[in-house]
């Protein structure tokens, strides 16, 4: 007995979307609940499961290829069956050639590969070069001394792991940091829409998270309802969602102020760009020892540098400046953060 496999209905959100990998071929045995494929849209990627065991007998949208909410994009025959599909022997991927010494050796081969782009790295570039088009984007610069914070991961790591199950890490500082700053300066909170600014009375934070799809940003909700173990959790949750493609709508949507972290990967220094429409997007760096003065004197202190990208539009530069040094102030005194 056939059945026919179809796409799933996709959130109201999203029109259509393109098949980005089959996981099964034709002619090659299915469990019930196996993914068989996986669709992405251009917010999140969207999995296909069999409903039945059985074996893959017909694709009918091939990688790349569009489709729509409820579509039929396969078959598969209901049962069990031997009829695996055989797998072709790897071709040799370069040409070998015998030298003069008679050792045989690789020919070179210049080659050149186009692939089209993902539909969510299309729609993140489209983004990315609107905001530039479209805000009167600026970025202001301080640096942090991480030195309390790391005293605090090293003092109560042990019991923070014990009671959560996670490590103590520096997202929750950061993000509480970033709720009380906002509580200051809610201008900064604020989107723009026409030709009204809108003052938001909740603190969604999004976490830029980066992946082999592109970049992806899960909103914490709430963030000032919070406490950093929530945060830490969340954010852990969240990131391992986003890097196996199973981020939903819901958890992407919305948002009122963002952090992004390119110290993962070793940045010093960048200039994180807006995620329309908020007005501000704090960027996070690599913590790096470096001489500085204290109290007069010449100390070796772990640093971190931040970055603040705000629209100019609403958010003027004394404001921008003073939110920024706020939550350097937080950062370097946590113990009112850490309340775990």
């Amino acid at each position: 007995m056939k059945e026919k496999i179809l796409s799933p209905t996709y959130p109201e959100s999203v029109e259509e979307g393109v098949i980005a990998n089959w996981k099964k071929l034709e002619g090659e045995m299915i469990t019930q609940d196996e993914v068989l494929a996986e669709i992405e849209t251009d917010k999140v990627v969207i999995e296909v499961v069999a409903a039945n065991d059985g074996v893959m007998t017909k694709i009918l949208k091939a990688e790349g290829e569009v489709v729509n909410s409820g579509e039929v994009i396969g078959e598969y025959e209901i049962g069990k069956s031997e009829l695996i599909k055989e797998k072709k022997p790897k071709k040799n991927q370069k040409p070998k050639i015998e030298n003069k010494e008679g050792i045989t050796k690789e020919e070179a081969v210049r080659e050149t590969k186009r692939i089209p782009m993902s539909r969510l790295r299309k729609t993140v570039a489209e983004r990315l070069v609107n905001v530039q088009r479209e805000t009167a984007m600026l970025t202001t610069f301080n640096e942090v001394d991480m030195t309390e914070i790391m005293k605090i991961r090293e003092q109560k790591g042990e019991d923070f792991f014990k009671k959560n199950q996670i490590k103590l890490g520096y997202m929750g500082f950061f993000v509480s940091a970033a709720v009380s700053a906002l509580n200051e300066y809610p201008q900064v909170n604020a989107s723009i829409d026409g030709e009204d600014i809108v003052f938001h009375g909740f603190k969604d934070i999004g976490v830029a998270v980066s992946t082999d799809r592109g970049l992806t940003v899960p909103i914490i909700k709430d963030a000032d309802l919070l406490n950093i173990s929530d945060i830490e959790k969340l954010t852990l949750k969240y990131s391992e969602k986003a890097r196996e493609g199973k981020l939903t709508i819901e958890e992407m949507q919305g948002g009122t102020f963002t952090i992004s972290n390119g110290g993962v990967f070793g940045s010093l220094l960048s200039t994180p760009i807006l995620n329309a429409p908020q007005t501000a997007i704090l960027g996070m760096h690599k913590i790096q020892d470096r001489p500085i003065a204290v109290d007069g004197k010449i100390e070796i202190r772990p640093m971190m540098y931040l970055a603040l990208s705000y629209d100019h539009r609403i958010i003027d530069g004394k404001e921008a400046v003073s939110f920024l040094v706020h939550i350097k102030d937080r950062i370097e005194n946590p113990d009112q953060l850490y309340k775990d």
